[in-house]
């Protein structure tokens, strides 16, 4: 496959496309002079895995801040009536709250806190910008799932983010156990890329961000990971967090228990990688979805 006179590493989508795994081309930690938190053996063990656990990211206190801002989002009219508030499929429950560095001023610090910018440097080597933020909320009950699936295939398709030199930091607002649609991923599964078949609909992010249904792996390609790697969870008290490479591939399931799991979804991409035109769809999503503007972060 071809696009504007390049070779696509990871082509996926499109017309006959078809379910395969190819393997990646690029490092998972990119050569760094830049210092910060993450230690020698984090950083191996991120390479190795697609993902670090980090406990005690933030305070108690912290933790309680951020947890009442949730709760003012939410209760927000304005917020809630902004496009870029997604609810649960039917129901009016918030799911997200995307680009929510830019409404609220306590998150944007956050994510220029060197405990969470500072690691995303030590990985992409590079400066960063935020790619994408978003607070998920997993309301208690009737809480949906995210299907199995590989940010980058999304961000590739959709967005077009060249290659996988991105990072995710999800940080736990509420206790993230087993039982509560905790985030499952398949430990190694960032070494290849999961190629997905059928095209994308035009307009995809209006769906997808509530229930994805195009751009993830068939059943085949999921036993053929899972057999492979297994697969593990992220559970903790809030305060912690989960630091995962772009291309791992992750998921969870639904919420049927009374409790809530939220957290504050970070995703710092290389200024070095900024988006280009889409790999795989026929216009870019919105910019509240996958920021254009590549300004380093400061």
């Amino acid at each position: 496959m071809t696009r504007s006179g390049t070779s696509d590493l990871y082509p996926t989508r499109g017309a006959g496309a078809a379910a395969t795994l190819i393997p990646r081309e690029h490092p998972t930690v990119w050569p760094s002079a830049y210092t910060g938190p993450a230690s020698d053996g984090d950083l191996v063990m991120h390479d190795c895995n697609g993902y670090l656990k980090l406990p005690d990211l933030l305070t108690a206190g912290e933790v309680a801040d951020h947890w009442d801002e949730l709760g003012r989002l939410c209760t927000d009219p304005r917020v809630r009536a902004d496009e870029r508030t997604i609810v649960e499929p039917g129901s009016e429950d918030v799911r997200s709250i995307f680009e929510v560095h830019r409404l609220s001023d306590a998150v944007a610090e956050l994510a220029r806190d060197p405990r969470v910018a500072g690691r995303a440097r030590q990985v992409l080597g590079s400066e960063v910008y935020l790619h994408q933020s978003r607070i998920n909320y997993m309301p208690g009950f009737d809480g949906k799932g995210f299907y199995w699936h590989s940010d980058f295939e999304t961000w590739h398709a959709e967005d077009g983010m060249p290659t996988p030199r991105a990072v995710s930091i999800s940080i736990a607002l509420t206790d993230n156990h087993a039982y509560n649609g905790g985030l499952m991923v398949l430990p190694s599964s960032h070494r290849v890329f999961a190629s997905c078949a059928g095209e994308t609909p035009d307009g995809h992010h209006e769906e997808s961000l509530r229930s994805q249904q195009v751009g993830t792996p068939d059943r085949d390609t999921l036993r053929a990971l899972t057999h492979r790697h297994g697969i593990d969870q992220f559970t903790g008290p809030a305060g912690s967090a989960l630091m995962f490479d772009s291309n791992l591939v992750h998921g969870s399931g639904n919420n049927i228990t009374p409790h809530p799991r939220s957290n504050i979804f970070l995703v710092f991409n290389s200024v070095e990688n900024p988006l280009d035109e889409p790999y795989a769809a026929g216009r870019p999503r919105p910019e509240w979805v996958a920021s254009r503007d590549a300004t380093p972060l400061r």
